[in-house]
């Protein structure tokens, strides 16, 4: 379907890939990974032509098209939503607008009408009658109001155009479909459906996502750059993990008899292949699994961060309670009637439709915003350390990193500079990187900075506002495993489903008509036929 051949690309004295062959099939989706700067993004706009390999070549089966998900937001402004998904479908578009030229003629001819019917056979062909509804039908799946359906794209506000070019990349049916992180932007319920979507997809899906739990409902494949070279396995991305987990444990045991090493591999292979997820690819999914050969499951070289979160104390009885909390903005509520009080051992994923009000949540109980109504109290036991969304206030000044750690030390050991650089190191910043001005950190480097900064504050309460941003799946996942091992209370909110689903044993969603407050875990609270009803009658207008 799709191949590549002796592709390699350079720039300047930095070899991004080296002589790469591979081949994408039909009825496969493959998740592309790797660590940031590894060149995922960059891959995928080679394969779409977007950008030219330094050698080699990329070459798509003749009559077979190709979609892309476009990130740039404003090349359609000036076209109308629908028209705008319809274009997904460059040929169909094409011969809709000729068509339309042609009857909108006063001066309509024999040769025109000739070429009318040369045109409609092709329109047929290609489904043209039901495009228009074809093209309605994902928009609202994606969540597009059909109210917006014939405005122009440079009206929509940012993240519905997300959406809608989404459905631009989804129509028609495209032979190969390329998607660089499309769950962006998206709510749990889109991402849902676009999870059902891909899972059932005939055709090819290649896909770069930061989101586990999608990874693992989509992919039939993983693959993973790595050192410039493309490495194939089978399976979602929690079998590619654990498996890589395994070997490297089995590397690092090195008296263990290599017939007991296979054995223990093939017990992991038979487990995870009678556990594949539900839906058409499932049942290839398994064959694949159980044809796997126990010499394809590799170490990963990889480097995870080591998040450590340690109490100072333990926190006491009386922790946090808040009544009637309310927060409006430019005549909007965000929400109200927030009230809970937090208990030993809760960890609280803080969800709402709007994040701005999850945001705002955090903000004022941090005293960093001021409440409309309602009051809060911290017990005298908690100590607080916060993750907020925006960070820049944080890295406003142009100073070394590990200066900048040492003024959140509390002690005079935490501020030696072996310390800091061991807390650092832990983050991956090692040697000159501890240097490097605050300033400049990319956004991924500025959430590892302050999980340095929560690790030195030994709290036994976290707030942590979407902390999975910017991070790399490496990061998400040692962030993820470190709140799980925490003894202390963890307040979060998160768009990675697969970090609410194993973090959390509390669920509180605050909403414009109060609280909703559910001891059960992300999953349970979204198939909750009762919730969901609640959920419906709190966010009605």
């Amino acid at each position: 379907m799709l191949k590549v051949e002796n592709l390699s690309i350079q720039f300047g004295k930095r070899v991004l890939f080296d002589e790469v062959n591979a081949q994408f099939t039909k009825g496969n989706c493959y998740g592309i990974i790797g660590a940031n700067g590894a060149g995922k993004s960059t891959f995928l706009k080679i394969l779409s032509g977007e950008l030219d390999p330094t050698t080699g070549r990329v070459m798509l089966e003749k009559g077979k098209r190709m979609s892309v998900l476009k990130q740039d937001h404003h090349e359609f402004d000036n076209y109308t939503v629908l028209d705008t998904v319809i274009m997904g479908n460059k040929e169909l578009y094409e011969i809709m607008k000729e068509m339309d030229a042609l009857y909108a003629k006063e001066d309509f001819s024999d040769k025109d009408a000739e070429r009318v019917g040369e045109l409609q056979v092709r329109f047929e062909e290609l489904d043209g009658w039901n495009a228009e509804s074809d093209a309605a039908a994902l928009l609202s799946n994606l969540g597009v109001p059909e109210k917006l359906h014939h405005s122009l794209m440079k009206d929509l506000e940012p993240k519905m155009k997300v959406r809608v070019l989404l459905a631009q990349a989804l129509f028609g049916n495209p032979d190969v479909l390329i998607l660089d992180e499309p769950t962006n932007d998206l709510d749990y319920e889109t991402v849902a459906w676009l999870e059902d979507f891909l899972a059932n997809y005939e055709n090819t899906v290649i896909v770069v996502s930061h989101d586990r739990h999608f990874l693992d409902a989509v992919c039939t494949h993983i693959v993973d750059i790595d050192y410039g070279k493309l490495n194939f396995y089978t399976g979602n991305y929690s079998f590619w993990y654990q498996a890589s987990q395994l070997a490297a444990r089995q590397r690092a045991q090195q008296t263990k008899k290599a017939e007991e090493k296979r054995k223990e591999l093939e017990e992991f292979i038979r487990r995870f292949s009678a556990n594949v997820a539900k839906s058409k690819q499932a049942t290839a999914r398994k064959k694949m699994l159980e044809k796997l050969k126990v010499e394809d499951i590799r170490p990963s070289s990889r480097r995870y961060p080591g998040i450590i979160f340690e109490q100072e104390r333990e926190v006491g009885d009386q922790i946090f309670e808040c009544e009637n909390l309310s927060k409006s903005m430019e005549d909007e509520t965000l929400f109200s009637k927030a009230e809970f009080r937090l208990q030993k051992g809760d960890k609280v994923f803080l969800y709402s439709k709007d994040s701005r009000a999850t945001t705002a949540f955090y903000e004022i109980i941090n005293d960093k915003l001021k409440a409309d109504t309602g009051t809060y109290r911290w017990g005298i036991t908690t100590i607080r350390a916060y993750l907020p969304y925006d960070l820049s206030p944080y890295f406003q000044e142009d100073m070394p990193l590990v200066d900048w750690l040492r003024q959140f030390a509390k002690t005079q050991e935490d501020r030696e500079e072996v310390n800091l650089r061991g807390f650092l190191g832990k983050m991956l910043f090692s040697g000159e990187e501890a240097l490097k001005s605050v300033k400049v950190l990319s956004g991924g480097e500025r959430i590892r900075a302050m999980l340095s900064m929560m690790m030195l504050q030994r709290a036994n309460v976290l707030m942590l506002d979407e902390p999975t941003n910017h991070l790399d799946l490496e990061s998400i996942q040692a962030l993820n495993n470190a709140l799980i091992r925490f003894k202390g209370n963890v307040i979060f909110t998160t768009r990675d489903h697969a970090f609410a689903q194993s973090v959390a044993n509390r669920i509180i969603e605050i909403t414009p008509k109060g609280t909703i407050d559910r001891l059960m875990s992300f999953d349970e609270y979204m198939n909750d036929k009762k919730v969901q009803e609640l959920r419906e009658k709190m966010y009605a207008g």
